[in-house]
């Protein structure tokens, strides 16, 4: 069991178990994000980063553990209770979902529009003051059809801050960015995090980048959560699977292939039989 959480605690996991039907991704797993912090999730592709952030915003419900948000357990809240929590998260999504009907302003404005009552005016200042931070005040008017992949990030990156919530969740936040704007970005997490005293959590791979803002730092893989600490601590790791991960290495731990499910060896039974 972790320690019980301060009154700066934001999210907690729990001694969770995450997975999807009889196939656990993830079990084990104790995190914690306070105020003004910075944390990182990091791991492989497929060792379940991004499950753990479904599980923070309800997508997903804990095979076992408590995961809680804002000191409430999320797995009890539903309709409205859940939508009001929900309201006081930033999500960055890993492809941006952006609205392409809609040009930049009218994405960055839309939480604003259907979660505020705020004037014309003030929508208008906000969503150009957030645009602005990201570098894209003057493609306010263009639509999504017109701008970068990178240019998209940054949108959403914009449309995830517009509101200012305590909670801002990053799926690869620097996914697609070229290298100036990928240290403009991460220095951009870092300083919001500390003007709101929100917490910040970059579900990511980017080691350079996080490590140069993040307070703490989790790191999952083989099913469990392997390692935790600082980015000073984990540098100075000697275990086999940090450094790995840290310097890239092809020969390890971290093992390329997708684990075998029991969902997995159904369908393979299935189709053995259709064959046959």
């Amino acid at each position: 069991m972790t320690p019980a959480p301060s009154t700066d605690t934001i999210l907690q996991f729990d001694d969770v178990a995450l997975g999807y039907g009889d196939f656990t991704v993830l079990s084990g797993i104790s995190i914690e994000a306070r105020k003004g912090q910075v944390v990182a999730l990091m791991g492989g592709s497929g060792s379940g980063k991004t499950t753990l952030l479904r599980a923070a915003t309800a997508q997903i419900v804990a095979q076992r553990g408590r995961v809680a948000v804002f000191g409430q357990d999320i797995a009890r809240l539903s309709g409205e209770a859940l939508r009001q929590l929900r309201q006081r998260m930033g999500v960055l999504f890993q492809q941006g979902a952006l609205f392409t009907d809609l040009n930049v302003f009218e994405n960055v404005a839309f939480p604003l529009r259907e979660h505020t009552r705020i004037s014309e005016n003030q929508i208008h200042e906000r969503v150009l003051e957030k645009l602005d931070a990201v570098g894209l005040k003057a493609a306010a008017h263009l639509r999504i059809s017109e701008i970068s992949g990178g240019m998209a990030r940054r949108v959403a990156l914009a449309r995830a801050i517009v509101l200012e919530p305590e909670l801002i969740l990053y799926d690869e936040p620097f996914a697609g960015l070229d290298p100036i704007s990928l240290g403009i970005t991460a220095q951009l997490i870092r300083n919001l995090t500390d003007k709101l005293g929100c917490a910040s959590v970059l579900i990511t791979h980017d080691v350079a980048e996080s490590f140069g803002i993040a307070d703490q730092v989790y790191m999952v893989g083989q099913g469990k959560l392997i390692a935790q600490g600082s980015p000073a601590e984990l540098s100075a790791s000697q275990d086999s699977y940090v450094r790995q991960f840290l310097d890239g290495k092809p020969d390890g731990p971290i093992a390329f292939h997708y684990p075998v499910s029991p969902a997995y060896t159904r369908w393979l039974e299935q189709r053995k039989g259709r064959r046959s």
